[in-house]
Parts: C-alpha cells; sequence; structure tokens
C-alpha cells in the first residue's frame, strides 16, 4: 500500500525541511508543487527526493491542489502544508487505517501550535486516491464536497476518523500570517466564492468567522445566522457556526445569546476535543457572570476532552478558589504548571491560594517563580507584581529561571 506527500508550496525555504523530515520513511513518494517560489524552496524540495513541479498561482487553491494531484502515483495520498508536521505517534495508526479495504478517507486532527483556546481542528488531508476525489473552493480547499458526491453513488466505501493528533500546524502565529498576506488572499478567495454560492454553510462560516477577526460584528453575524439555515450543513460545521455566534454575542455582551449559541456548539456529535474552544469560552463568561459551579463544569469538562490543556487546569483553579475550594485549586494549578511549566499566571495564583491557606512561604516561593518568568515575558507586569507584594510588606526571594522551567 504506497503513501504519496502531496504539498503545495511558495517560498517555504525554513518550514519546508522540518516537514519533510516529519515524513521520512512514512511515505514512498513525495510530490511538491511550487506555485511561484523565490527562494530555495524548489531545490530543498529535490534534495529529499521529491518529484517537483511548477503551477501558476491564480488565487485558487483548490485548482493547485488538483494540479499537484495529477502528478501523485501512490494509492493513498497524505496532504501536508509546509508549515505542519506529521506526529511520529500517529504512524502506526495511519498504516492500521489505510489497510480497511472500504476506507475512503481517514480524517485527521490538526493541532494549531500556539492557539491558547481552541487548539484542535479534523481535517480530511488522507484519502484513497481515487479518480473522483477532487479538491473545490478557492480558499480552504476541501475533498468533501467530492466524497459526498462519490459515497452516494458507490455507498461502501467508508470515511473513518483517527481520534489522536496526527498533524502538528505551526502556520497559526499573526505574525507569520500576515508576513504572508494569507489572511487577505483567503479573504478574496472566500468573498469572490460568497458571490455564487450566498447560502453555503461552510462559506458563511469562515468569512463570518473572519469578519469577527477584523471587528465587522454584525456582517459576521448575519453570515454565521444564514449559515445555521443550510439544511445541508455537517455537524462540524454546525459547531463551528454556532461557536463563532457565541463568540460574537459574548464580545456584544449579550450573555443570554452567547450562552444559548455555547450549549447548541456543545450539542453536536462530533469529537469532544473539537469542543474545547466552547467548554473554555463558556466557562469564562460563566466564571465572569459569578456563575461558578457551572463554570467548573465547564472547565471540568474542557480537560476531560483534553487532559493536555493546561489553559483549562488553570481556569478550573480560578473557579475552585473563588469557591474557597484552595485544597482543589492547588491541585489544578500545579497540574497547569505541570503542563506548561513557563506558565507565570499559574504560579501567580498559587501564590494567591497558599497565601489564602495561610501558608505565606510557600506563598512568597510561587510568587518569586512567577516574577522571574514576567521578567522574561512581560517585565512591566514582573515590576508591578513585585511593588504590589512590597507595598504589603512582602519581600519576594530572588529565584533563577532555570529552577523554575529546569532550562539553562
Amino acid at each position: 500500500m504506497k503513501l504519496s506527500l502531496c504539498t503545495i508550496v511558495k517560498d517555504e525555504e525554513k518550514s519546508l525541511p522540518q516537514c519533510l523530515d516529519s515524513v521520512k520513511g512514512v511515505v514512498d513518494e513525495i510530490v511538491i508543487l511550487d506555485t511561484g517560489s523565490s527562494d530555495r524552496t524548489p531545490e530543498i524540495a529535490a534534495e529529499y527526493g521529491a518529484k517537483v513541479h511548477y503551477f501558476t498561482w491564480n488565487n485558487d487553491f483548490a485548482a493547485a491542489r488538483n494540479e499537484a494531484l495529477k502528478y501523485v502515483k501512490g494509492d493513498w495520498v497524505l496532504i501536508l502544508d509546509a508549515d505542519e508536521r506529521l506526529n511520529p505517534d500517529i504512524v502506526p495508526h495511519i498504516k492500521v487505517a489505510m489497510l480497511e479495504e472500504r476506507a475512503l478517507v481517514i480524517n485527521l486532527i490538526r493541532k494549531e501550535i500556539g492557539a491558547a483556546q481552541s487548539p484542535y481542528s479534523l481535517t480530511s488531508r488522507l484519502f484513497r486516491r481515487h479518480p473522483k476525489i477532487e479538491f473545490s473552493r478557492p480558499y480552504h480547499a476541501l475533498i468533501d464536497d467530492s466524497v459526498v458526491e462519490l459515497v452516494k453513488k458507490e455507498p461502501h466505501w467508508q470515511i473513518a476518523t483517527i481520534p489522536s493528533i496526527a498533524v502538528l500546524h505551526y502556520g497559526y502565529d499573526p505574525h507569520e500570517i500576515a508576513s504572508k498576506e494569507k489572511g487577505d488572499r483567503a479573504k478574496t478567495a472566500m468573498e469572490s466564492y460568497i458571490k455564487d454560492h450566498p447560502n453555503d454553510s461552510y462559506a458563511c462560516n469562515k468569512l463570518g468567522a473572519l469578519y469577527l477577526e477584523e471587528k465587522r460584528i454584525e456582517e459576521g453575524i448575519e453570515l454565521l445566522e444564514r449559515g445555521l439555515k443550510d439544511m445541508n450543513a455537517g455537524a462540524m460545521v454546525i459547531y463551528e457556526l454556532n461557536y463563532h455566534l457565541a463568540n460574537a454575542y459574548n464580545r456584544k455582551q449579550d450573555v443570554n445569546k452567547a450562552v444559548i449559541y455555547y450549549q447548541a456548539a456543545l450539542a453536536q456529535n462530533i469529537l469532544p476535543a473539537l469542543k474545547l474552544g466552547s467548554y473554555n469560552n463558556l466557562g469564562t463568561l460563566l466564571f465572569t457572570a459569578g456563575e461558578y459551579q457551572m463554570a467548573e463544569r465547564a472547565f471540568a469538562a474542557s480537560i476531560v476532552a483534553d487532559p493536555s490543556f493546561a489553559f483549562g487546569y488553570y481556569n478550573l483553579g480560578m473557579t475552585l478558589k473563588a469557591q474557597n475550594n484552595f485544597d482543589m485549586a492547588i491541585k489544578a494549578y500545579n497540574k497547569a504548571i505541570e503542563l506548561k511549566p513557563d506558565y507565570a499566571q499559574a504560579y501567580q495564583n498559587l501564590g494567591v491560594t497558599w497565601f489564602k491557606c495561610g501558608k505565606v512561604d510557600l506563598g512568597l516561593q510561587n510568587m518569586g517563580k512567577a516574577i522571574a518568568l514576567l521578567e522574561m515575558q512581560n517585565l512591566l507586569e514582573a515590576q508591578r507584581l513585585r511593588q504590589e507584594l512590597k507595598e504589603m510588606g512582602f519581600e519576594v526571594p530572588k529565584v533563577k529561571l532555570e529552577s523554575v522551567t529546569g532550562k539553562r
């Protein structure tokens, strides 16, 4: 069973080596489609043994993806972008999944490195090479439309999901996105598409969410609510439409509507890890409203969905502390720190909790660690915290950064 990596690139000499390193010994073929690089991207691809082809960029990601597919020879296709890496832990699961004779598509979970609140998405990036499978939509190019039509005609095919993190995406950083004008290119393509497909739920979802990022709240809400009227929308799209609408009404300080939409999002039958943003944002909204027990349930659900979610443990600690449940709050903060050793805010609130327990020495030790981290992350905040403690009559001990993080 031969597996081919298929990637489209432009000026990716910095990130492409890490991508290709991640698939060494996993794929049998590498197909690279260059869309106009001015750096060493094609040469680097060739050094890895890739078959390099060229395509004139036309503002259509689907057209580029489909052009790349023409050169694939393997039985299965893995799609990665240059700023993505294949998680080595997932490789055995992928090999087993591809052996299923009726498997057509294997959905993979992608983690956005650097995204604090909603780090996971489900992607149809691993699929059997089939003449009827092709990409559509000029922006977030997908095979989903063609797969739906294919399964209608050939119902023996199955779509599976591997419920572990398969792809690590390092292109989430806003500065990286801006430097490559990704946001502008995506918006242009989406606005063009939605003119001809005004009620398409996926298009309404993605463009509506982008408008919210640009603070075009009312325009975003209109698109998102329009998308919910699409009777053909899948569970994941319905989840995202409700999630983005909840965020929009949260910004408008309409708590009741925000809660309703978060709950509608959480009601969708999708993998729990994909609901992380809704659990966390709903918990934060309830915490702000003083509904601590309800907030605690939401944050507890977030760490059940993802036991590695440090932010969830931190928020759970905040909620428990607000209810004077100090023992459990301390455990939650310590877990957040275990998962994220440079978590200054967790150390700070752990210190506050020890103060409330009457353990001043432990409180000052953790405050010292928080300040040591903040001096590297936010110097003004470190100075403010030290001064505040001094005014309260406390002298915070100096702490070396390496004693906190274990790094030199």
